[in-house]
């Protein structure tokens, strides 16, 4: 038992030292710039591709392709992010939510061009780096978390780093050049996330979506270090690697047994929950939208071109049709964000586990599987499953009350990723499932029609938010909360039901998803698909309704027929380019706004 107990802590050892390079990354990167890098994980996936390409394919010298991965290729990519991306933004000064969306365009594009570049399917070939020792890999985790300390507390670049982060005008007034601070930073976070995926890579599956997540559960190290302690950040990764590996001896029978192996199986996003919904928040500045931002006014001619093109695919037929199905059922989905970040003004990175319990709902619902209620027609399974899942919106709308920005993100990311790992990737909720349509419904026009009435719905439902009492109070509390309070507004039950609100409308639109692709697919509402969603959504519009529509033709306009990757890429391109163009494609839609809107108006 003795030699189970020790061979267990080594493998724990294991895997906590990469987790812990991971937030020691983070922790530097956040300091230097005031970035939490959500891209950390696909950063580390690039640099894991890159050295099998230059090993396995190639034959490079392990020692030569791993030096230019970690030497080269891994601080180039921060460099890049940090001249290209970031600088902009802390130079513009913009909103620091927006580094948040930008930070989530870096992690769709790398996933979308390595998705173009090396294929979507899974590699066993991964070259191993260094030997199957933990204790190998704790000694360099414990060099670099001294160096790091060393550098920050005691030196005068440590003293630029804070001050930097505290105030950049103010440092740069003070002489201090913050660029090239933020550049090391960046470097250096990158170097770690590239020996971090360089490290998991031969162990884990290494695709463009599987590796990317695995490290995004590990942000928890860094968020209960609260972005600052080195020390917590590596002893918190080391304790819980050992006690996920501790916990494969428990065997337990009856109804604990599938709850168990799915909390061993992923202690890290129990304790990203934790760490995100119950510790105080890290990082709470910013908002998505800015104060005072005009509304834009779309013109009747451009919904009515919006109105041919969403029927145009009833006079397709075969393949064409069945992917145009996907369209008005994603465009619901990407609605719900409309009312949540565009409507209250509140980030959410969590819609598609929403999006996917009403898919799940439906589905046990149509079958008579679900708790205490009888078996119903898909139609009416479909409207009880959202009306289900609504009330589940307060699992990221009571947070919202007392978080903003960062914090906020955090907390919504954590709830997608622990209903994916707890629910979506359990047997016990999804074995034997399936979703059929309607009886009638079974062709694919019969059922586009069906759902171009509910798009329809919600399109009216979405709309009159802006108006009214409920309007006004909501366009205060995205403009300026404090204000908002201060006027009276009751800004607790706004935010429970924008998220509330949000919440059904993303269920009503998943479960018509699945109804259009005849199943429960768990792939379809991962966490990588909703932070795809919420970057689409912000970067093509939240504060209008046209934005959805437009996002949901792109995303799967672009991958139908084509790689699987493009789509993503585009939109991370979009999204990184926030910080030059804050605006994005808005622009063009406020200046046809104001253009017709001149146009009706006489002159004086």
């Amino acid at each position: 038992m003795s030699s189970l107990t020790y061979d267990l802590t080594l493998a724990g050892l294991a895997v906590g030292s990469a987790a812990a390079l991971t937030g020691i990354g983070l922790i530097v990167t956040y300091r230097a710039t005031g970035v939490l890098n959500l891209a950390q994980g696909a950063i580390a996936m690039v640099c894991a591709y890159v050295l099998r390409q230059l090993v396995v394919e190639w034959g490079w010298p392990l020692p030569l392709g791993a030096a230019v991965t970690l030497l080269l290729v891994a601080p180039g990519i921060g460099l890049l992010l940090d001249r290209l991306v970031f600088r902009p933004i802390a130079v513009r000064d913009v909103d620091p939510a927006r580094a948040l969306v930008a930070s989530i365009g870096v992690f769709v594009l790398l996933v979308g061009g390595a998705a173009l570049l090396w294929g979507s399917g899974a590699r066993s070939d991964a070259p191993e780096l260094l030997p199957d020792d933990p204790w190998a890999q704790l000694t360099a985790v414990a060099l670099l978390a001294v160096l790091v300390t060393v550098v920050t507390r005691w030196t005068r670049f440590g003293r630029e780093v804070r001050a930097v982060v505290d105030n950049r005008a103010l440092a740069a007034l003070g002489g201090i050049d913050a660029d090239r601070v933020s550049a090391v930073g960046w470097a250096f976070g990158s170097f770690t996330a590239g020996l971090t995926g360089v490290l998991l890579a031969p162990y884990v599956r290494l695709d463009p979506y599987g590796l990317p997540l695995l490290v995004v559960e590990v942000i928890a190290v860094a968020v209960v270090a609260r972005m600052r302690s080195l020390p917590v950040a590596v002893g918190t990764a080391l304790a819980i690697g050992v006690a996920q590996a501790q916990l494969t001896r428990l065997h337990p029978s009856g109804w604990g047994e599938p709850l168990l192996q799915a909390v061993s199986a992923n202690l890290f996003v129990v304790a990203l929950l934790i760490a995100a919904l119950v510790l105080p928040g890290v990082g709470s500045r910013g908002t998505l939208t800015r104060p005072a931002a005009p509304a834009v006014r779309i013109p009747g001619v451009v919904w009515l071109v919006a109105a041919i093109l969403f029927l145009l695919p009833l006079g397709f037929a075969g393949s064409d049709l069945h992917t145009s199905v996907q369209v008005p059922a994603l465009a619901v989905i990407l609605l719900s964000l409309v009312v949540v970040t565009g409507r209250g003004g509140q980030i959410s990175l969590g819609q598609a586990a929403y999006a996917g319990l009403g898919a799940l709902f439906t589905a046990l619902l149509a079958a008579g599987r679900f708790p205490g209620l009888p078996r119903l027609p898909e139609l009416l399974a479909l409207v009880v499953a959202a009306a289900l899942v609504a009330p589940l919106g307060l699992l990221t709308g009571w947070p919202a009350i007392r978080r903003h920005g960062l914090a906020l993100a955090l907390a919504t990311l954590a709830v997608g990723v622990g209903v994916s790992r707890f629910v979506f990737a359990q047997p016990y909720a999804t074995a034997g499932l399936s979703l059929s349509r309607p009886a009638g419904l079974s062709s694919d026009r019969a059922f586009y029609v069906v759902e171009l009435a509910v798009l329809a719905g919600a399109l009216l439902a979405v709309s009159a938010l802006r108006r009214g009492r409920t309007g006004r109070a909501l366009a205060a509390l995205r403009d300026h909360e404090p204000g908002a309070s201060a006027a009276g507004v009751p800004v607790p039950a706004l935010k429970l039901l924008a998220f509330v609100t949000g919440a059904a409308l993303a269920a009503l639109g998943g479960g018509l998803l699945g109804m259009g692709l005849r199943a429960f697919d768990p792939s379809a509402y991962d966490p990588v698909r909703g932070l795809l969603w919420f970057a689409a959504v912000v970067v093509l519009g939240a504060d209008n309704l046209l934005g959805p529509l437009a996002a949901a033709a792109l995303l799967v306009g672009l991958d139908a027929g084509a790689r699987g990757g493009v789509a993503a890429a585009l939109i991370g391109l979009m999204a990184i380019l926030i910080g030059r163009f804050p605006d994005g494609p808005r622009w063009v839609l406020r200046r046809v706004g104001l253009t017709a809107a001149g146009a009706r108006t006489p002159s004086a």
